[in-house]
């Protein structure tokens, strides 16, 4: 498997990936699926924000999954938290694309001086939370049925993931 930048190439296989959770499962809560455009404009941004998406590929260069991070919240004071988000091609769970993919979340949000990494993982996806446990992750907070789809409530789980030692902030 290797590992790198998404490129522009990617987003067909990106657009795939996202629209299925979309349609299939609760890790997005959304019901609107997005377009080749809407995915276009989000990888630009997040270039344009210095953020990464890395994609896991196959020996044949095929897109397995794809992991990026953002700004958790816009307000200056959480600047040293960013929020991750993985997602893998059906298929292509359980053989550590996911793995792989937050392992290198973790190094580039550490290279880049974050200090907390928090995930928001759907309350039914009991595999998703024990994934996170799995890599150093704590559960820091439930939010009761604060989402919905497929006609149910869900609840959120915040996992979170300390980067640093530091004391306090440097700035």
């Amino acid at each position: 498997m290797q590992l790198r930048q998404a490129l522009p190439e990617d987003l067909p296989a990106l657009l795939e990936i996202h629209n299925h959770a979309v349609r299939n499962l609760t890790a997005a809560w959304t019901d609107q699926q997005d377009t080749l455009e809407d995915r276009r404009r989000w990888l630009e941004e997040r270039e344009r924000d210095g953020l990464p998406v890395f994609v896991a590929l196959d020996g044949q260069m095929q897109v397995l999954g794809y992991g990026s991070f953002g700004t958790f919240r816009a307000r200056p004071g959480y600047r040293h938290t960013a929020e991750h988000t993985i997602y893998v091609a059906e298929g292509a769970q359980g053989k550590g694309v996911g793995s792989a993919l937050l392992k290198r979340l973790i190094e580039r949000a550490r290279r880049d001086g974050f200090h907390v990494l928090v995930g928001a993982v759907d309350g039914e996806n009991k595999g998703s939370l024990a994934f996170h446990q799995k890599h150093g992750f704590e559960t820091s907070a439930c939010l009761p049925q604060v989402g919905t789809k497929f006609g149910r409530w869900l609840d959120l789980y915040f996992v979170t993931l300390v980067l640093d030692d530091r004391a306090s902030p440097s700035d």
